[in-house]
């Protein structure tokens, strides 16, 4: 009987294990998630730079009506208008392939944190149902240890029964 028992918290040791395991998995998770709203964050950053392009391309209009204006700077005007159109250009450029870039990346993670979640929630339906047999299992595991020690105690009683009939006798 007491190998009984023994064997049983053996099994209850070895599930308590695997509920630590799947809780450093959800913790593991859970960094991976703010991970991916830190990356979220950096697109933001990314957002912003898109509007100092549209700055570049506003004072490109600016430099470009001053030209019309100034007809006597309008070599010089044209220089400083190609230059900038160069920088809008490749910021324009730099932006778009960072775009594309991060859009990638965040579709990428995305689908991982979906499969992840998918593992959690079987991990958490398979750690519920483990914890229902568990506990139905310790209920009958309670009723037969009573049961045993109702045996016990009768055998007892009997015994000492017994052994005052014999001194009787």
């Amino acid at each position: 009987m007491e190998a009984y028992f023994s064997e049983m918290r053996n099994e209850l040791q070895s599930r308590d294990a695997l509920w630590r395991r799947i809780q450093l998995e959800c913790q593991q998770l859970h960094t991976e998630l703010l991970k991916i709203r830190e990356y979220k964050d950096m697109q933001e950053v990314k957002i912003k730079h898109q509007s100092s392009c549209i700055q570049l391309t506003e004072q490109l209009q600016n430099k470009n009506a001053a030209s019309l204006l100034l007809p006597q700077s309008q070599e010089r005007q044209r220089e400083e208008l190609n230059k900038i159109r160069n920088r809008v250009y490749r910021e324009e450029q730099s932006h778009r392939s960072e775009q594309e870039r991060m859009k990638t990346e965040i579709s990428d993670l995305t689908e991982e944190l979906h499969q992840k979640e998918i593992t959690i929630a079987t991990i958490m339906e398979k750690a519920g149902l483990l914890e229902r047999q568990l506990k139905m299992e310790l209920e009958i595991k309670d009723k037969l240890l009573a049961k045993q020690q109702l045996s016990d105690f009768r055998y007892k009683v009997i015994k000492s029964e017994n052994t005052q009939l014999k001194e009787m006798v």
